[in-house]
């Protein structure tokens, strides 16, 4: 199901997130798992508020993965669920935020009440400039690679089987039904794990990659503003030198900062 989306370029970061840990919050407090995924929407709206504010202005959040098919029915169903209630219950308030929401991923899979409420929601929030929140529901960057790399074969001139990277990242931005965003800055996985789990592979080539031991449902603002502010100690080279600052400026989010001093910055 295509959207009718506007191509609003939103200003500011890009912050993906592996949102991990729901599960493992619900069993470590007694409690079924589906309860660590309600959880997990009430961390997502306290990141959503917060993120406009740190300098966000692209969001993807990655909610089910094409993998995560394998999980027992009964909690698959319990996720769709969830997710047709989220935005149904949330599209209100992200129309009153200015918060515009896609998804990225495949629809023919999801039930047509999933894809309804999904549809309608990114067309309630079309207009909205502040934030861009894309949520990727049975999504696989392996897979969105080659659907690309399949329509490039389709179309590409018989003199030019070989796409440039500007070219081939077109071709990969109709695949995600025209909800594009800019090169990921910061990945943030939360849950201890330190894997990517064929998320935004092509979009994370120079990401900066934020491992958390704090599971998804403890995720909120703070918690997000110290990730925001471990990326700007970061030394981003893209495969180059340094930039050097200049005698009369300082550029923060330039200078090397060691493990221990990152680790200060989490914890404090």
């Amino acid at each position: 199901m295509q959207s009718d989306l506007r191509g609003t370029a939103f200003r500011g970061l890009h912050i993906a997130c592996i949102m991990d840990g729901n599960g493992r919050w619900a069993t470590l407090g007694g409690r079924p798992r589906r309860a660590g995924h309600r959880a997990g929407v009430e961390a997502v709206r306290k990141v959503v508020e917060a993120a406009p504010g740190l300098g966000i202005g692209t969001l993807t959040l990655y909610a089910f993965s094409s993998d995560n098919w394998k999980r027992p029915e009964a909690e698959v169903r319990a996720l769709m669920r969830l997710l047709r209630i989220y935005v149904r219950a949330e599209q209100a308030r992200l129309v009153r935020a200015g918060v515009r929401l896609t998804f990225i991923g495949r629809r023919d899979r999801l039930a047509d009440t999933v894809q309804s409420a999904m549809a309608t929601a990114e067309h309630a929030t079309r207009d909205g400039g502040r934030l861009h929140l894309r949520i990727a529901v049975d999504y696989s960057a392996r897979d969105s690679i080659c659907e690309a790399a399949r329509r490039w074969m389709q179309t590409a001139p018989d003199s030019r089987l070989t796409p440039s990277r500007e070219e081939f990242s077109a071709c990969l931005e109709k695949v995600t039904q025209g909800n594009a965003a800019p090169k990921v800055d910061l990945l943030i996985r939360t849950g201890g794990e330190q894997r990517l789990s064929d998320f935004l592979l092509w979009e994370s080539a120079y990401a900066e990659l934020l491992f958390f031991d704090t599971l998804w449902p403890d995720m909120n603002a703070e918690a997000l503003r110290r990730a925001v502010a471990v990326y700007h100690t970061r030394n981003r080279r893209f495969g180059a030198l340094p930039v050097q600052p200049s005698p009369n400026e300082t550029h923060f989010h330039l200078l090397p900062v060691s493990k221990s001093q990152e680790k200060a910055i989490m914890n404090n």
